[in-house]
């Protein structure tokens, strides 16, 4: 078994860490409310961190699982002088390839690895251990890193070299804007034509138009129910990273852009905590016309 630093304990982070203490890892968590780790430690074996970079200090795995770039960057530039070489550093956190591939560069030149592994799969993926992992870095750290991460991983793919992990979650979130947009567009014109949603969905669902969100979100978006699942403003993020990335590549993301504003619309409704099918909330507003 191995120990293990695992930095931030949201939603995502704090079953993650679970799942690697309960298979025996010894794990040291830090998170910046210092009483989600001290909370953390009561259910898990494992032991809060005074700082950071007291969390690394020894450690041969290093996991974060952050906001977006600027917090990677400050928790990496706190913990830098405790990396040593060999440790692996596993940033679970959906930030940009760029910032990535800097980490990368700066593990390099002490001797540690360096991977990007955003993560799919929501809180119900992280708490029952079956998260699709996205992975970009060297294949040697892949090698050390992967039966370690399994503790939590269903599906681990090693896309390519630095940045690669945060271009794939990049495609994911593409993928998944457009399908809750057509979603939403279905649902919506079901209800204004009369029909029963759940009809139309049993009649529908085993053929092309199946989807993950279809499956899982007809029902709650039917009942207008968004308090719940990935809120508004990390999609928001997540499509900036992808857009951002999309101009530096000349990559044309028309669809996207548009429902990125979609979701402008849905923060400015006072959505910006409701989950992402709540797009059909916006096509029963004055903003959808």
């Amino acid at each position: 078994m191995s120990k293990c630093a695992f930095l931030g304990l949201g939603v995502m982070g704090a079953p993650m860490a679970g799942h690697l203490a309960r298979h025996g890892h010894d794990v040291k968590v830090w998170n910046r409310t210092a009483k989600k780790a001290l909370d953390w430690s009561k259910s898990y074996r494992g032991e809060p961190a005074k700082d950071a970079a007291d969390a690394v200090f020894g450690s041969e795995y290093v996991f974060m699982c952050l906001g977006d770039d600027p917090d990677v960057e400050e928790v990496f530039d706190a913990i830098e002088p405790n990396l040593a070489a060999g440790m692996i550093v596993v940033d679970h956190t959906t930030a940009s390839a760029e910032l990535a591939r800097r980490l990368h560069a700066r593990c390099e030149a002490r001797g540690a690895s360096f991977i990007d592994a955003p993560i799919s799969g929501g809180q119900a993926g992280a708490e029952n251990g079956k998260l699709t992992i996205m992975c970009g870095g060297d294949a040697a750290g892949m090698e050390k890193a992967i039966p370690v991460m399994k503790a939590y991983g269903h599906r681990i793919t090693h896309i390519g070299e630095s940045g690669a992990g945060q271009l794939a979650k990049s495609v994911n979130q593409i993928c998944i804007a457009g399908i809750v947009q057509g979603l939403s567009e279905g649902i919506h014109f079901a209800e204004r034509n009369g029909l029963s949603v759940e009809k139309v969905i049993e009649a529908i669902s085993g053929g092309a138009a199946q989807s993950w969100q279809m499956d899982n979100r007809w029902k709650t978006m039917s009942e207008r129910e968004f308090d719940h699942g990935f809120a508004v403003d990390w999609m928001r993020k997540d499509l900036r990273i992808a857009l951002d990335a999309a101009r530096a590549s000349g990559a044309s993301l028309p669809v996207t852009a548009l429902v990125d504003q979609f979701y402008a619309d849905v923060q400015a409704m006072g959505g910006r905590r409701w989950d992402t099918s709540s797009l059909l909330n916006r096509l029963n507003s004055k903003k959808a016309d």
